[in-house]
């Protein structure tokens, strides 16, 4: 992995192996990133992604195995009890035969590379466990 860091936005290469929540998280902690929009493309083998089912409120996953390009990845990073928390999406396409999966981002390893944009935004905003949904929401602070 190596990266740079210009203003607000920091300009990532994810290397073969590695893996883009793990990476991005070591990122977080070490730049002191608190709230923040993600954007990337690349190539992945290892790939698992989720649907949330609101009804049951659990995620149903799936592991894609292969060479899958990397044709969108976007979310967000927040903080969760004074931890950087990543919500990402991302939509994989397989070259040989056309088909597309997206979903929840579990985790995805880096076959060729990964590019990633990271924009942070100044401030902070936490996440709250929603008894409605069952999910992890946006908290937003009086001070922020």
């Amino acid at each position: 992995m190596e990266y740079r860091k210009f203003e607000h936005t920091f300009v990532i290469r994810l290397d073969p192996g590695e893996e883009i929540l793990t990476s991005l998280i070591q990122i977080c902690k070490k730049e002191k990133i608190r709230l923040a929009s993600v954007n990337g493309l690349g190539a992945a083998g290892t790939v698992q992604l989720g649907v949330y089912d609101t009804k049951k409120k659990e995620y149903y996953s799936h592991e894609y195995k292969g060479l899958y390009e990397i044709a969108s990845l976007m979310g967000s990073i927040t903080e969760k009890d004074g931890e950087p928390y990543l919500h990402l999406h991302m939509v994989i396409g397989n070259p040989h035969n056309g088909e597309c999966h997206s979903g929840h981002l579990g985790r995805a390893v880096i076959s060729a590379t990964g590019e990633i944009i990271v924009t942070e935004i100044p401030g902070a905003v936490g996440r709250r466990a929603d008894e409605t949904v069952g999910l992890n929401l946006f908290e937003f602070s009086k001070e922020d």
